[in-house]
C-alpha cells in the first residue's frame, strides 16, 4: 500500500533532447549565408541597404521569404496581417516591425506565446542580421541587404 502512495507524490519530468537546438549568433553570419538557396542568396543580395527581409531556413516556415518594405509590418494569424502566419501558435496580433531610419525593431503585441529574438523573449529588440526570429512554431531569419555590402 505505500509503495502506491509513494508512487503518487513522485513527481518526474521528461526532458527530449532531440528538441534542443543552437541558436545561430551574428558572429556565424558567413555560415548562415551558406545555408541560403543561390536563388535565396541572389534576392538577399538584390535588397537594397534599407530593405530587410525575413527568410525562414528551418521547420515549417522553410522557404519562406518575407519583404520587409513598409514602415510598420503586423505579424499575425489574422489574414489581413502584413504577414499572416496560419497555426494556434501564433496569436491573431502577435507582433509588430517597425523601421524608422533604417533601424527595424521588432515588438511583440502582448501575444500569448510571446515573440523571441535568438532564444530570448523579447518585448521589443533593435533587430541586427542574421537575428533569429521565432514567432509561434515559426523561425525566421532577419537578413538586410547591408550583409553583402
Amino acid at each position: 500500500m505505500s509503495a502506491s502512495k509513494d508512487s503518487q507524490t513522485d513527481l518526474t519530468s521528461t526532458i527530449h533532447i532531440s528538441q534542443l537546438r543552437p541558436v545561430p549568433s551574428t558572429t556565424a553570419l558567413d555560415a548562415l549565408v551558406e545555408r541560403l538557396s543561390p536563388e535565396e542568396r541572389k534576392v538577399v543580395a538584390q535588397l537594397s541597404p534599407e530593405k530587410a527581409m525575413l527568410i525562414g531556413m528551418t521547420g515549417p516556415s522553410k522557404g519562406f521569404r518575407y519583404l520587409l518594405d513598409s514602415e510598420e509590418i503586423r505579424i499575425g494569424r489574422e489574414l489581413n496581417s502584413d504577414i499572416a502566419l496560419d497555426d494556434v501558435t501564433v496569436s491573431r496580433k502577435h507582433a509588430n516591425i517597425s523601421v524608422r531610419k533604417g533601424v527595424f525593431t521588432i515588438t511583440d503585441s502582448k501575444s500569448l506565446n510571446g515573440t523571441y529574438v535568438n532564444a530570448h523573449s523579447t518585448a521589443s529588440k533593435v533587430l541586427e542580421i542574421g537575428d533569429e526570429i521565432q514567432i509561434g512554431k515559426f523561425r525566421f531569419v532577419f537578413f538586410t541587404g547591408k550583409v553583402f555590402s
